[in-house]
């Protein structure tokens, strides 16, 4: 099982994974470990992260970038609208009346889902993080902004089912980095001590986001969250760009806005400017050439005047600050310490009223850029089987309170109530029992809209279906759970209709509830809440009863629960699940979300085709560049004068070609015309090979003959050492190195006597060939072992056995004592290995 954690940013994105040696941030094909959230499309493919940003410029029409703000949004949203002005792409409502990208692919125009353009990145960090692993990833960990509401939530796992990935959990960014922060710190305080609180601060590309956490032994709780949607690097490089639009009207009579490649320009110059200043505060130029009208444009900025155009920005750096000390009823004593991170938390200005705010030290000790990417491989680990890792809970909140309201059944109009208010512990269930006699629905919604980064106050509806009255025909007891789940996202996750059945006199009661409860003990639930009734009229049954806390002690429950006539003995009761349809705010059907996984897996499959027919199409051109190169270098002997002109002219014409005829053609084109080339090129290139390699093989040859010839000779001299070889099998070797010896000469004659434009008279595989077949018949003769004469050997130990004595005690040992002693020794020897290998 894969174990991966993905950092889904605005501007650029991390992939971490976890390996035996810990968590680990991994590079993509560019050696780079930030891949740019980035897509773009082409005529023939699409090209993500690094590709895709290159093309900012040349394809600023069809290259798009910060999308991730348009989840779950409707294209006539005001926040889209007041944002579409700024952008070089188009946007486009879709279908359902979501916001949609409108872009020319495959020479067609399309308007693609954000989902969809979401997946196509998730789908390249798949891909980077597969290359990684050397193996399938689908289950993953994917982070969003805490700010972020439903329906964006939705629409953010949505996109990782069209890539292809099953997403585990949506984690805040903050609470990753709080889970990157404290499962690696050992000092921390026992459970039942005093937690250390520390506050996260989080400055990305797009927003602004604050985290207040308790820590203890194996335990994290975040207490609050606040943050700043409208408050991160890109508004910092907006107020540049602003400066020099102005500034080039000015000093240039140039109209920036006007042309949306130039402001692509701008844009990019002005976040380097920006990252510089960071770090020099001294006068910094900014210079591009050939920026409009062919005219180069210039100007210079240092911090302090970058600062006093930035005030109004720096002071939205305090609010979210004093909210969430408010919120967790904290003073600034009692944090331990502020953890900052995000690409823009380097701005000095940004840091110093950090700083000056909790009045001590900013700590830095994560990563700033892969703190959040760790932090979701980290809860991968955590619930993957494939990982041990240390015991470490997570207690996340509710970022925005949340309310349920309904119809009364009084029909006295809608009742409502507050469910889940802010920074309510989550994942988190409660229950709610409801008196109806007929179907009713339930309306989730974001009770204060104010708190939201955008007034989008619905959540969904929920339509509690097949309740009916009960056989007295008084109304029936419906429980309904409701659940904020770990990717926290609000639903109502279960509804059941409570039957009481009277039994005949005599029977045992059959208490089945009670099984229902001990499944609902099992959620996640504090203390009860809220207890509210229907109104004036009397009519408890008719509304609901109460928000059920699940405490685990049955006879509790019955008695705050169950109707009077469940008091009795003779009653047993029963319970029916009943179906739920949900209607979610901006939710995709099942339908369109298949197509969009179909769609993906085409677009997936073109880009594989475009890129093995570029692929062909690069091995032509890079055969044309090495063969006429080559040409006139190393092959010039091995080729005649004719041959190598028209060969020469072949090469020009399929270079022209390429650029011309070739630029667009099929993969079998390139690699047919590749085979046409190399049927002329190949033979030339054999020839220099073979010159090359046949004076070793020649060589070796002829070593081997020098070698068994001065054998032949020691055995003629009668040399002791040979002299057990058979005359008859000597003769043998003797013809075969002969033999050797004369094809070797004769071949050697003919090749030096043959022009090198002409095929070798005998190839490198021949002469290898002859070398093998020689030692195959010379090598068991000549490496014949002398025959050992045995029995002096073994008489000697008999003969001087008296010696040492008549008795077999004192003559014997000896030998099985060295004998011992080997064996230990080779036993220790035996014994050591394998802690050396382990070494």
């Amino acid at each position: 099982m894969s174990v991966v954690g993905f950092d889904l940013g605005f501007q650029s994105c991390y992939v971490a994974v976890a390996r035996a040696g810990g968590i680990e941030t991994v590079a993509n094909e560019y050696s780079d470990r930030c891949t740019p959230s980035f897509v773009s499309f082409g005529p023939s493919n699409r090209s993500i992260g690094a590709a895709a940003k290159s093309q900012v410029v040349t394809n600023y029409k069809n290259t798009v970038q910060g999308f991730k703000r348009f989840h779950g949004r409707a294209c006539a949203d005001p926040y889209v609208q007041s944002v579409k002005s700024n952008l070089v792409y188009d946007l486009a409502p879709m279908p359902t009346g979501a916001t949609g990208i409108k872009v020319m692919y495959m020479d067609e125009e399309r308007v693609f889902s954000i989902e969809q353009v979401t997946g196509m990145l998730l789908t390249k960090l798949k891909e980077t993080a597969e290359s990684a692993l050397k193996k399938p990833v689908v289950d993953c960990v994917i982070s969003v902004p805490s700010y972020f509401t439903d329906s964006e939530r939705r629409s953010v796992i949505d996109a990782a089912q069209i890539a292809g990935l099953n997403c585990l959990r949506l984690m805040n960014e903050t609470t990753a980095v709080t889970l990157a922060y404290g499962i690696y710190k050992q000092d921390l305080p026992a459970p039942e001590e005093k937690p250390r609180i520390v506050v996260f601060v989080d400055l990305g590309h797009s927003g602004y986001q604050v985290s207040v956490c308790a820590f203890n032994k194996g335990k994290l709780k975040i207490l609050a969250t606040a943050f700043d949607s409208e408050l991160g690097g890109k508004d910092f490089d907006d107020i540049l760009v602003k400066h020099f639009c102005e500034e080039f009207s000015q000093k240039y009579k140039l109209d920036v806005k006007s042309k949306p490649r130039a402001l692509v320009r701008l844009n990019q110059e002005c976040e380097k400017l920006k990252k510089l200043m960071s770090a020099n505060s001294s006068d910094l130029p900014l210079n591009i050439e050939c920026f409009m009208n062919d005219i180069d444009v210039s100007s210079k900025l240092n911090r302090g005047q970058f600062e006093e155009m930035c005030a109004e920005l720096l002071a939205k750096v305090e609010g979210p600050l004093c909210s969430v000390m408010e919120q967790a009823k904290l003073k600034k004593e009692d944090i331990y310490a502020v953890e900052i991170v995000g690409g823009a938390s380097r701005i000095p200005a940004i840091k110093e009223r950090i700083s000056k705010f909790f009045g001590k030290e900013l700590s830095t000790t994560l990563n700033a850029d892969e703190a959040v990417a760790r932090g979701c491989a980290l809860q991968c680990a955590i619930l993957s089987p494939a990982f041990k890792v240390r015991e470490f809970s997570i207690t996340d909140v509710v970022p925005y309170s949340i309310s349920l309201k309904w119809n009364s059944a009084a029909e006295e109009g809608l009742s409502d109530c507050e469910v889940f208010p802010k920074n309510h512990a989550a994942p988190f269930s409660k229950v709610l029992t409801f008196y109806r006699k007929e179907p009713f629905t339930l309306e989730a919604y974001y009770n204060n809209p104010k708190e939201l980064p955008y007034p989008t106050a619905s959540i969904g509806q929920f339509l509690i279906q097949n309740v009916s009255p009960q056989p007295s025909g008084e109304s029936a007891k419906v429980k309904v759970k409701v659940r904020v789940n770990v990717h926290g996202v609000f639903s109502v996750s279960g509804a059941s209709l409570v039957e009481i059945i009277k039994t005949p006199e005599g029977e045992e009661p059959m208490e089945t509830e009670q099984t229902v409860k001990e499944d609902e003990n099992k959620m996640q639930v504090d203390q009860e809440d809220q207890k509210f009734q229907a109104g004036d009229n009397g009519d408890k049954k008719s509304e609901v009863e109460e928000m059920e806390t699940v405490t685990g002690d049955p006879k509790q429950e019955k008695k705050n629960d169950q109707p009077p006539q469940a008091k009795k003995p003779k009653v047993k009761t029963k319970t029916v699940e009943l179906p739920i349809e949900c209607n979610l705010h901006w939710q995709l059907s099942s339908e369109v979300l298949n197509m969009f996984v179909e769609n993906e897996g085409k677009m997936i499959m073109q880009d594989k085709l475009e890129k093995e027919r570029n692929d062909a199409k690069n091995n032509v051109e890079e055969y044309v560049y090495d063969m006429r190169d080559k040409l006139h270098g190393v092959l010039e002997k091995f080729v005649n004068e004719a041959d190598r002109d028209s060969f020469s002219l072949k090469l020009e014409d399929t270079e022209n070609w390429l650029y011309e005829d070739g630029e667009d053609q099929q993969k079998q084109v390139y690699i047919d015309k590749l085979a046409e080339l190399k049927k002329i090129g190949q033979p030339i290139h054999d020839r220099y090979i073979e010159a090359e390699e046949r004076p070793n093989a020649f060589e070796e040859l002829g070593r081997q003959i020098q070698m068994y010839m001065k054998i032949i000779e020691a055995y003629k001299a009668k040399d002791e050492q040979y002299d057990h070889l058979d005359e008859l099998e000597v003769t043998k070797v003797n013809k075969h190195v002969n033999d050797a010896m004369a094809w070797m000469n004769g071949k050697m004659n003919q090749q030096n006597s043959q022009d090198l434009t002409v095929d070798p008279v005998v190839k490198v595989v021949e002469i290898k060939a002859k070398t093998k077949e020689l030692y195959s018949a010379c090598n068991p003769i000549l490496s014949k072992p002398k025959p050992k004469v045995e029995p002096p050997k073994e008489e000697k130990p008999t003969e001087n056995g008296p010696v040492n004595g008549p008795e077999p005690t004192e003559s014997q040992p000896c030998n099985p004592d060295k004998a011992t002693s080997a064996g230990t020794e080779q036993e220790t020897v035996e014994n050591k290995l394998p802690e050396m290998d382990i070494d």
